[in-house]
């Protein structure tokens, strides 16, 4: 891994900037690629772009900007890893692009305003950028040590950086963007935002079975990503029409395991629905969101079905006289102390059984465990 500190001015920075939109931002006469297309949007608020004019106008350092160096893009050698918010807060003010109050002066101006000897302090200021250049996994190792200031990049903007290509540029349309396909399709199924590539990471992880950069290494050079659109849609129908009652409780359901598992497998959806709004009123289940994959594994580790209260336990155990309750004990002379038993339901949660004091009992440690493994 080679990385190497660099200087450059403003005036180089915002040289040939550009800005279009889907065709991506452009500063350096060209050769930098300041928003690729594994980026987040532009997410600066006025404040936040206001104080980094402030700070460029009286000369004070900003933290140190991450490129990448390309080796498989002589025109555009150069791409932004860390800095994209600060890098466009620059180049959008010396275009013109918004006015801000600098200095003493009461009033907001725009670049054009301020004097020439104002307007060369700006252009003539010095960014500090480091270099990084090396194989994926150098990069990767790398982009995940470095303490990066300002907005952080995400795992998954770490992993975009790495495996930068034709694929994660077509994804990006599909998984990357508020108000994009992914979005709009399965806002209420998907924890956290497209913006920050929570959504992407999400369908990638599905669609690998959590082998991401595996998977994104293999198709880095596909021409497309509609694998993986696809795939992510026939998640989400197989979840409506198993599901079609919208909850709160779905959202972020580990919903791509789940058909990986079970798309083959035929259930009634009245049923489910049914079983989905009594165990929703079930107030032994302390897990809601569990209710989806116990419907389709009944594994009640989902449910995290609530356990006796110390008050409960302790009641069982003075009636038992700390004997453990399994008539098959090979204990069953022994009393134990109270901190060796367990709590355990007579009547099982799963046939009806409730966590109430009329349904404990308590068992030792080995018998409760034999128990639970069955």
């Amino acid at each position: 891994m080679q990385i190497q500190l660099h200087e450059i001015t403003v005036r180089e920075l915002c040289s040939g900037y550009t800005d279009n939109n889907e065709g991506g931002v452009r500063g350096l006469d060209g050769h930098l690629d300041i928003r690729p297309p594994y980026q987040r949007e532009f997410v600066y608020k006025d404040k936040q772009r206001e104080a980094v004019i402030e700070t460029v106008f009286r000369g004070f350092p900003l933290n140190v900007m991450y490129w990448a160096v390309r080796t498989d893009n002589t025109e555009t050698p150069y791409e932004v890893i860390d800095g994209q918010q600060r890098t466009i807060s620059i180049c959008q003010y010396v275009m013109g692009d918004f006015s801000t109050r600098l200095g003493d002066f009461p009033h907001p101006r725009a670049f054009h305003n301020l004097q020439d000897d104002e307007r060369e302090r700006i252009l003539n200021y010095r960014l500090m950028v480091y270099l990084c250049s090396g194989t994926d996994a150098e990069r990767l190792s790398w982009f995940k040590t470095i303490n990066i200031a300002g907005e952080r990049l995400t795992e998954q903007e770490l992993r975009n950086a790495v495996f930068a290509g034709s694929w994660v540029s077509d994804a990006k349309r599909y998984f990357s963007r508020m108000g994009c396909p992914a979005q709009g399709l399965a806002s209420d199924l998907l924890s956290g935002s497209a913006i920050r590539q929570e959504y992407f990471e999400t369908a990638i992880r599905w669609i690998s079975e959590d082998q991401i950069e595996e998977y994104m290494s293999r198709h880095q050079h596909d021409a497309n990503a509609s694998a993986l659109w696809i795939y992510f849609q026939s998640v989400i129908s197989w979840v409506r029409a198993l599901f079609p009652k919208k909850r709160r409780e779905m959202k972020g359901v580990d919903w791509g395991s789940l058909y990986n598992r079970f798309k083959e497998k035929v259930f009634d959806a009245a049923q489910l629905e049914a079983e989905t709004a009594r165990l929703l009123m079930d107030d032994d289940v302390t897990n809601k969101k569990g209710i989806y994959p116990y419907l389709l594994t009944y594994d009640e580790h989902h449910l995290s079905i609530r356990t006796f209260t110390p008050a409960q336990k302790a009641a069982a155990y003075e009636a038992c006289g700390g004997r453990c309750a399994n008539p098959n004990c090979p204990h069953k002379d022994r009393v134990f102390e109270l901190t060796e038993m367990e709590a355990d339901h007579i009547t099982p949660w799963h046939a009806g059984g409730k966590t109430i004091s009329e349904n404990c009992q308590m068992l030792c440690r080995d018998c409760n465990r034999r128990k639970s493994g069955k």
